[in-house]
């Protein structure tokens, strides 16, 4: 019986929730036949007071009912969980949790929203991110300026040191463009770039202005030769920016400092403080941006000419953006204003095209923060990065501890699933399905370290290529390169070593790519769990059209399917280990790390 109750499913995505028009959607939900149940209705929120909407039987297959109500959407934001009542269930409510069979509360309900969604090429991308400075160098010089220290392309950076921030490698632009064939035989589609202003760094989170791209990287030039001859090639480039806060010598803040109007108003100063202004984290470099001021909302995010939206325009011709602690921006003591900051930009990009995207980076609990009408969506940390980490992490690097992460714990796969449910069931789910899942980043440890083999690496490639969201490779990561954290991972490409690359890795990569890119299921299919242990985790992604079930083993484990739940006729092995159909039953026993990516007929 409890199996059959966990089979209950309704989730996001268009094979249970089709918008019929503006504001009403067709919401369905699929219930064991066994079960036998009596009465099925949505309860909603209308205007703060709880409404129900009766569900009707409209399907009927082999072993599923299938019901259906529709929902107006009255409010901007609109939740919604499903009763089901009598027969072997007699009381139960489904949310995105799951089903429970006592009362819940509202914060883990189905969420609708009427607002645009992400545009479908962001789905069906794979996302590969460059940090300028360390991926590649033309024999391009430049002038350098006092503050860089300069490095060798074969030097490894010191990753904790007085130069971290200084380090000059020497990439630009122009060697992104000379391995742009490199990375079109990968397959990644998107290139996202961390900042390209101007800076007094090396990672140019502290920008010197917002009106050129750093001379060190080949100017303003540069970068539209970039885009032009990425998008030539049929690929998206994707630029990094930070809303809450400028560097120290930016042109603003030094017209701040001499009390120039309106500028002195962009920032919150205050001679209590050891700077005698606010910045992130008490860092002197990175002044805080003050949303109170009307002129820097302007200037910065909504103004026609706006540095968000000026930026998408050509000749840069960007596709969208990735904010820089977007959690933080706005946010002052009893200053709250984000979601504000996230409206206005969403608004700006889009009104340079529908085809933008905006990206919130927040590496936490991001779900108040996702409604829907700000974000597109967010770098996906903890619904994914991090459970991905704490189920493959080794053994050595589980006990590890580097200060900028804190502790790391071992999980299992019964675990790993709750902290995703968790963090992910508190957003509209098409929120969640338009985040980044990343494994590494230039901010942190790199997905080899973390988990210590090629084998590990290859599941965990697997996981961030079939879950929903759009992937995010590290640049390095997918020949193997290792970091143990942030600046320790910003290491130079090694482009000439080419035989110590992990080519066997770089296959997968490839594999998997040019899989995701091509599944409408694993696009813009729902999420459903079919079986978690602790060394293995199965799921189905379903869009109507396809249906991908995704098979991970850390370890060695056994795995068996109902073929009768799953109302399949067969299934055709798409990546892995071939699992053996046999009594009804799909079975898959590895006596080692493994995967089978499989499309059921």
């Amino acid at each position: 019986m409890m199996d059959e109750l966990k089979l209950i499913h309704h989730d996001g995505s268009n094979s249970f929730s089709v918008r019929k028009n503006q504001d009403e959607f067709q919401l369905r939900v699929k219930v064991p036949r066994i079960l036998e149940v009596e009465r099925i209705a949505i309860r909603s929120v209308k205007d703060g007071e709880p409404v129900f909407i009766e569900a009707t039987k409209e399907q009927t297959s082999p072993y599923y009912h299938w019901y259906s109500a529709h929902l107006k959407v009255h409010n901007p934001r609109t939740n919604y969980r499903w009763f089901i009542g009598g027969g072997k269930v007699n009381y139960g409510w489904l949310n995105q949790r799951g089903l429970h069979t006592f009362d819940v509360s509202d914060i883990h309900d189905f969420v609708i929203t009427t607002n645009e969604l992400i545009p479908e090429w962001a789905r069906r991308s794979v996302i590969y991110q460059i940090f300028p400075d360390r991926f590649a160098k033309s024999d391009r010089k430049y002038p350098i300026p006092d503050w860089a220290v300069p490095r060798s392309w074969d030097q490894w950076p010191e990753g904790s040191s007085p130069n971290t921030s200084f380090e000059y490698f020497g990439g630009d632009f122009w060697g992104v463009i000379e391995r742009l064939d490199y990375l079109c035989d990968l397959g990644v589609n998107v290139l996202y770039f961390t900042p390209f202003f101007r800076a007094g760094s090396i990672h140019r989170y502290d920008a010197a202005t917002f009106d050129e791209v750093d001379p060190l990287l080949g100017g303003n030039e540069a970068l539209i030769a970039l885009t032009e001859e990425a998008h030539r090639r049929g690929m998206r480039v994707v630029g990094d920016i930070t809303l809450n806060h400028s560097g120290a010598t930016h042109e603003w803040f030094i017209k701040a400092l001499a009390g120039e109007f309106p500028y002195r108003d962009f920032y919150t100063f205050d001679k209590d403080l050891p700077t005698g202004y606010e910045c992130w984290l008490g860092v002197p470099s990175l002044p805080k941006f003050d949303y109170r001021s009307e002129e820097l909302k302007s200037a910065l995010i909504s103004g026609d000419n706006s540095v968000l939206r000026r930026w998408l325009r050509p000749p840069f011709s960007l596709d969208g953006w990735r904010v820089d602690v977007a959690n933080m921006s706005g946010r002052l003591r009893e200053l709250d204003l984000t979601h504000e900051i996230a409206r206005l930009a969403r608004i700006a990009v889009e009104s340079e095209g529908p085809e933008k995207i905006l990206i919130a980076e927040h590496n936490h609990d991001a779900a108040a923060d996702l409604d829907g009408d700000g974000w597109h969506g967010n770098m996906n940390y903890t619904s994914f990065r991090n459970p991905a980490w704490n189920w493959l992490i080794s053994d050595s690097m589980s006990t590890f501890r580097p200060a900028k992460h804190g502790n790391f714990v071992k999980l299992g796969g019964i675990e790993t699933v709750e902290v995703i449910k968790e963090f992910s069931t508190r957003q509209p789910f098409q929120t969640y399905a338009s985040s980044w899942n990343l494994l590494s980043s230039h901010d942190s440890a790199r997905v080899r370290s973390i988990v210590g083999s090629r084998e590990l690496h290859q599941i965990a490639i697997a996981f961030a290529m079939t879950m929903p969201g759009t992937p995010m490779i590290f640049a390095g990561d997918e020949i193997g390169e290792e970091g143990l954290w942030g600046e320790d991972s910003r290491s130079p490409f090694p482009w000439e070593s080419e035989k110590e690359w992990d080519h066997a890795t770089r296959q997968t990569y490839k594999d998997f790519i040019a899989i995701r890119k091509a599944s409408s299921a694993l696009a813009f299919g729902g999420l459903e769990w079919l079986s978690q242990g602790e060394n293995h985790l199965v799921y189905l992604r379903d869009d109507g059209k396809e249906r991908i079930i995704s098979i991970l083993m850390r370890s060695a484990a056994e795995v068996h399917l109902h073929e009768s739940q799953l109302e399949n006729n067969g299934f055709e092995l798409v990546l892995g280990s071939t699992p053996i159909s046999r009594d009804g039953k799909i079975t898959l026993k590895l006596n080692s790390p493994g995967f089978s990516i499989i499309r059921l007929k």
